[in-house]
């Protein structure tokens, strides 16, 4: 895989550093989770990784990880600025400690500007960076996307990306660097177009939120219910696709020229009374092998029946039962591969220890971290 033999620290959050780090496991890198506890129930994204429950508020803890610290590659910390400073474990010590840590901050507002220090969730990222007000129908409320834009695509996604692009320099170079992986900025730039398109493709962005051709202003653009109490996804965008779309309606009459509301308003409803004429699996079977970008919208809890993602192993189900999507891009030669071990199992366990082990502490020091409840080990774990 393309990431073997990288080693990653990840400090315990919650949802985008741990997804930074799921990514970096899935595509080989060997990650290490520092946390207070063995086993956090509340990180579905562990697996793969191994857990170390180190004490970072005594000195002990703190110079424990700073030996980790050392002989790693890549740390990932998702503190507000300047809680590592006061752990003595900020990047102007780490790193010069080792020169070659790529030293990656997953924060929501960055590491400078008035915000910086201030807490706040997706919501407030997506909102601040300007792409929540885009979001959502006309005359209603904006509406953002669960947390995936700022969480998962903006932070998680576009950390993990900085850390490939560091590690890739790295390579030339032979030093590490910070990257500053701010959850607003990474928010805006996974929307760049939204932004970009607006001087240049004014068909696409006519005006207000919830009037422009992807956002709901447009009846040709939009998910219908079907008789059955499902849905599809309609996008005939293009004249083509258009055309083939209105002839399996046997709606020869619509048209992509409706300019007042009343036009989109009755367009809107003869589509919707067709759609409800018959089922999901009936409206896709009539558009099974047609170009006009029609769609069911599939059921998550059926992802694993889907006949397409069924071909490409999008999907696989864990021991627990979870459906977990699996690693993407797909490369040629070095393919990711779902990280499926869980955290709390004996190798894992065995993994993280050998971390420890690594570090040349003689048998009584590692006892006394573990006396002393610096390092905190499962039960079932011997040193």
């Amino acid at each position: 895989m393309p990431l073997k033999g990288i080693k990653v620290l990840e400090f315990a959050g919650l949802a985008p550093a741990p997804f930074c780090g799921k990514i970096l496991a899935d595509f080989g890198a060997k990650v290490t989770v520092i946390d207070r506890v063995n086993d956090n129930i509340l990180n579905c994204m562990n697996r793969g990784k191994s857990i170390l429950a180190i004490n970072l508020k005594v000195p002990e803890g703190q110079q424990l990880v700073r030996k980790l610290a050392g002989n790693h590659d890549v740390l990932i910390e998702p503190f507000r600025p300047g809680v590592m400073e006061k752990l003595n474990l900020g990047p102007e010590v780490l790193c010069k400690d080792n020169p070659r840590l790529i030293y990656a901050r997953l924060t929501g507002f960055g590491q400078h500007g008035r915000l910086a220090a201030r807490a706040g969730h997706d919501i407030n990222y997506a909102a601040v960076s300007g792409v929540l007000s885009m979001l959502g129908r006309k005359n209603e409320k904006p509406q953002p996307p669960i947390n995936i834009l700022a969480d998962f695509a903006g932070g998680g996604l576009m950390c993990s990306l900085g850390i490939c692009l560091a590690l890739l320099e790295r390579h030339r170079s032979g030093r590490g660097q910070v990257v500053d992986s701010a959850m607003i900025d990474g928010a805006a730039y996974v929307s760049s177009w939204l932004f970009m398109a607006r001087n240049n493709v004014k068909w696409m962005f006519q005006g207000e939120r919830g009037t422009n051709t992807l956002d709901g202003g447009s009846y040709f653009y939009d998910v219908y219910e079907t008789k059955d109490g499902k849905y599809m996804s309609v996008a005939p965008i293009e004249p083509q696709f258009f055309d083939a779309f209105k002839d399996k309606l046997g709606l020869p009459e619509l048209s992509q020229k409706v300019v007042s509301d009343d036009e989109k308003i009755a367009a809107k409803d003869i589509l919707t009374k067709r759609f409800l004429e018959k089922t999901q699996a009936e409206w896709s079977a009539i558009f099974e092998d047609i170009d006009a970008c029609v769609y069911p919208v599939i059921e998550w809890e059926s992802v694993l029946d889907h006949d397409h993602l069924k071909s490409r192993h999008t999907f696989e189900k864990l021991d627990d039962g979870c459906l977990a999507p699996c690693p993407a891009p797909r490369l040629s030669r070095t393919p990711g591969q779902l990280s499926t071990r869980p955290s709390t199992s004996l190798e894992a366990i065995e993994e993280a220890l050998d971390m420890i082990r690594d570090l040349k502490l003689s048998n009584v020091e590692m006892q006394k971290l573990v006396t002393d409840k610096v390092l905190i080990l499962p039960t079932e774990a011997k040193l």
